[in-house]
């Protein structure tokens, strides 16, 4: 696998996170965030129910400073039980 990218780092990166809609998955993926990016501010995050209420999309706009940083968060994120998708 190659680790060019398009990207120069630093850079503002948007992640979007959606999963099943529970009370604590808000702080749940703050904290899987804060891990991987500690200068993420958690006030930022967008939050946005699904129209049937099921399911809960976030968006978090995470510092990057390198593609392995990125791809470390990737994996953490889509690895967990209640993440449906992350984009």
């Amino acid at each position: 696998m190659s680790d060019e990218t398009l990207l120069t780092f630093p850079t503002d990166f948007p992640i979007k996170i959606m999963g099943e809609r529970r009370d604590d998955f808000a702080q749940t993926m703050v904290e899987l965030v804060l891990r991987h990016a500690p200068d993420f501010r958690p006030e930022t995050v967008e939050m946005r129910a699904s129209r049937s209420g099921n399911y809960l999309s976030l968006t978090v706009v995470v510092r990057a400073t390198s593609k392995a940083q990125l791809d470390a968060l990737y994996r953490e994120i889509t690895a967990h039980p209640w993440v449906k998708m992350a984009l």
